[in-house]
């Protein structure tokens, strides 16, 4: 089972740019590109949150025509910058989506791996939270499938990995989010965006991995109170091969067209 990770979308309305100059549309564009000269295609495709920039409906009109070319399934989640309101009326097609309640929380039972998608969603804040009710319903979920191997999907990553702006709109309760993890060995991986940098760290019992954002990238600055700047290192996603017996395996790929050649006949 090929499962691929995009991220970070930010995409905005028709003339607006990121920090007046990203243009994020037409790098999402090139990433769909990609994904769909990969062969063998994946089998879905997951979206870990800040889907659009400012959470306004036409940007969500303008990401779902960039995604149309996708044949895939789409399971997609917010992020900080989405709004939950504009979200689901932006994937109202998309039977997955809990049409009431408050969080945009679901499960997908239809693939060799179980899908477990978490909304960190916390309106007014670039952070997030996976609070008791978040932390319970998570509980309640893996409980129900505990031989399964599992995929959890969220925005936000849960650790520390020492770039001080992003740290400080990190995941709020997150310990309480791991002792959750910790009781549930069949959790083969947690997947995030957020921080705009490909990252990997085993926590928990299990392992964290970030995947890049499709369009900038923030600048990897270890200093002590370092400002937020950010890169056009190259964009990218992520895809996890889930092999049984082997597990599963994540690769990042950079969006372009790269030269190969053989190594060998």
């Amino acid at each position: 089972m090929l499962i691929a990770q995009i991220t970070d979308l930010h995409v905005r309305r028709e003339g607006e740019l990121i920090y007046g100059c990203v243009d994020t549309l037409p790098m999402l564009e090139r990433a769909v590109a990609h994904l769909l000269r990969l062969d063998p295609a994946p089998d879905i495709v997951l979206l870990t949150g800040d889907l659009v920039d400012s959470g306004h409906p036409g940007e969500y009109a303008r990401l779902r025509r960039a995604l149309a070319p996708l044949t895939q399934a789409i399971y997609a989640i917010p992020g900080n910058h989405d709004e939950r309101g504009a979200f689901r009326a932006a994937f109202s097609d998309h039977a997955y989506l809990p049409r009431t309640g408050e969080y945009l929380h679901y499960t997908v039972e239809d693939w060799p791996v179980r899908l477990v998608m978490l909304d960190t969603l916390l309106p007014g804040s670039a952070g997030g939270r996976m609070d008791e009710a978040r932390c319970a319903w998570l509980d309640a979920r893996l409980q129900q499938a505990p031989d399964r191997p599992t995929l959890v999907a969220m925005h936000h990553p849960p650790f520390i990995f020492g770039v001080d702006h992003m740290d400080e709109v990190g995941l709020e309760n997150a310990e309480a989010f791991g002792q959750v993890l910790q009781r549930h060995p069949q959790v083969e991986r947690v997947i995030c965006g957020h921080s705009h940098r490909a990252m990997a760290l085993r926590w928990r019992g299990t392992t964290v991995t970030v995947c890049p954002s499709t369009a900038h990238q923030f600048a990897l600055d270890f200093r002590p109170k370092s400002p937020a700047i950010f890169t056009f290192e190259p964009p990218s996603f992520a895809l996890h091969d889930w092999r049984p017996g082997v597990g599963l395996v994540t690769h990042t790929l950079a969006v372009g067209d790269f030269e190969a050649r053989r190594t060998r006949e």
